[in-house]
């Protein structure tokens, strides 16, 4: 980076004191969001860890790799945007810089691979349904050895990290490339094997499924097979990672048209406000992943709606007595066994048989309002339910 006074006037701020704090103000809600989103998905993941198809083994990796770049990045980006200087010196600057390229090159790999894996499934399902989560973690540990050879190049003297242009976080030194031949070539590769490449499989992939889906949409409507539930799995899949990937595309593509025109243009006539606002932009793509299957995914949802009610109950009822909780074991033993006779006369559809939420402190009252065991009762093409309580001695000993 040079001598000290070359490195404090390439740290300082070449943008606004107010577009700094506007960029400052952006980066904490981000980081929030990014924490709480993708926290949320990666314990919803853990709590249904024994029930994850491969494809949301991706899932799971994109929300680490955007956790990785929220906690990396953002807690040295905002005080320093606030501070309207870089303030952790050239060390810190690289190895932020590296980190970023990891985690955002890691993302979109990861999508890439996902699209592809989508496409395996959807449009070639023989082979698809070989794709086991041996596969998927294979996978995903190529992801990150393919990230993390473009990460650590410029640490080995093939391109460069230094501040970005407007002064107060670090990246890959885009102007390099007009006076290094090595900086050329990484630039060259990272466009070419790190965007443009991935861009187009995830574009032919997810138009390969498009046209295969609609070609085949009137068969699966006509004949329904016993793999309905799973295709319409898959489906889900895919149209939640066409959304994740025209938010993270869309987040990182202004970034990129900046970058390639510095690098491969006139760096000088590149104003810092068009880096930083590429800047903001990218960074968003953090919380686009656990937005998109938190409120969209139903089993994720499912699973994370039951996790707070759990919660919440906990919260408000407060731990049991040891009185209670010899109470409410010999009530739920018994209420399993009411379910399991309840499905055999009933519709099929079992009853919550759980501790009554309108209990009194000492349990009496859950007593007297246990729901009742019922039985159908077909009479030629009508049929009624009843208690079995109703029916004649004989019939309830040969029933039970």
């Amino acid at each position: 980076m040079g001598n000290a006074s070359d490195t404090s006037v390439v740290f300082v701020s070449s943008i606004s004191k107010e577009h700094d704090l506007l960029m400052g103000s952006l980066y904490s809600i981000f980081c929030i969001l990014s924490l709480l989103g993708n926290g949320i998905l990666l314990l919803v993941a853990y709590r249904k860890r024994l029930s994850l198809k491969p494809a949301e083994f991706f899932i799971i990796n994109l929300s680490i790799s955007d956790l990785g770049m929220t906690l990396s990045l953002f807690p040295l980006a905002i005080p320093s945007a606030f501070a309207h200087r870089w303030l952790f010196g050239d060390i810190v600057c690289q190895v932020y810089a590296m980190c970023g390229v990891l985690f955002g090159l890691c993302s979109l790999t990861n999508l890439t691979a996902l699209s592809l894996v989508c496409c395996l499934k959807v449009c070639f399902p023989n082979h698809g349904n070989k794709f086991s989560s041996f596969h998927a973690c294979l996978l995903v540990v190529g992801v990150w050895c393919y990230a993390s050879v473009f990460a650590v190049g410029p640490l080995a003297e093939w391109g460069r990290y230094s501040a970005e242009p407007y002064g107060t976080a670090c990246c890959i030194d885009w102007q390099a490339p007009n006076h290094e031949l090595s900086a050329l070539s990484y630039i060259v590769c990272l466009f070419l094997f790190c965007y443009a490449l991935p861009c187009t499989i995830i574009f032919f992939s997810y138009t390969f499924i498009l046209l295969t889906v609609r070609g085949s949409r009137q068969a699966v409507q006509q004949h329904v097979s016993p793999q309905t539930k799973t295709t319409n799995a898959h489906a889900l899949i895919v149209k939640l990672s066409v959304a994740v990937c025209i938010g993270f595309l869309g987040a990182w593509t202004p970034y990129a048209a900046v970058a390639m025109w510095a690098a491969f243009g006139d760096a000088t006539q590149v104003p810092p406000a068009a880096f930083a606002l590429a800047a903001i932009f990218a960074k968003s793509s953090t919380i686009y992943n656990p937005m998109v299957y938190l409120l969209c995914k139903p089993n994720f949802r499912k699973c994370l709606y039951r996790d707070t009610s759990t919660f919440r109950q906990r919260i408000c009822r407060g731990s049991p007595q040891p009185d209670q909780k010899e109470h409410f074991g010999s009530t739920l033993q018994r209420n399993n066994k009411d379910v399991s006779i309840s499905t055999r006369f009933s519709n099929g559809q079992q009853e919550s048989h759980g501790a009554c939420l309108h209990c009194s402190e000492d349990g009496v009252q859950c007593q007297s309002t246990t729901p009742q065991r019922t039985a159908r009762i077909l009479t030629g093409s009508t049929h009624s339910e009843v208690t079995v309580s109703q029916l004649p001695a004989k019939l309830q000993a040969d029933l039970l």
